[in-house]
């Protein structure tokens, strides 16, 4: 076995389940509304509302609140950083995947 070895970081942030489904939701959209994600992603309002509470404290999503029709609706975004992260998860996962041995 090889002593320089070396198995990429992967950034626990974006490679979390839920927060990873949400970022490749928001990845595809320009932007999605609190219940546009919660039913596709399948979380419940409370945990999906954490998750998104930690990509937007992580500034990974930007969040914006307004009424519409007298009613609230938050809206995310992936931010640049966001994109950047996911981008280079991505490549991580990449990485470590092609490093596997086939079989």
């Amino acid at each position: 076995m090889s002593d320089d070895l070396v198995v990429p970081e992967i950034d626990t942030m974006v490679h979390e389940p839920a927060r990873l489904r949400l970022l490749t939701y928001l990845s595809l959209l320009e932007r999605a509304d609190f219940v546009y994600l919660l039913g596709q992603s399948g979380l419940s309002k409370g945990n999906l509302s954490v998750q998104m509470g930690n990509l937007a404290e992580a500034g990974l999503v930007r969040v914006e609140k307004e009424f519409v029709n007298n009613r609230p609706r938050t809206t995310y975004a992936l931010t640049t950083e966001g994109r950047a992260r996911l981008a280079a998860y991505r490549r991580t996962l990449a990485a470590i995947l092609d490093a596997l041995p086939a079989g």
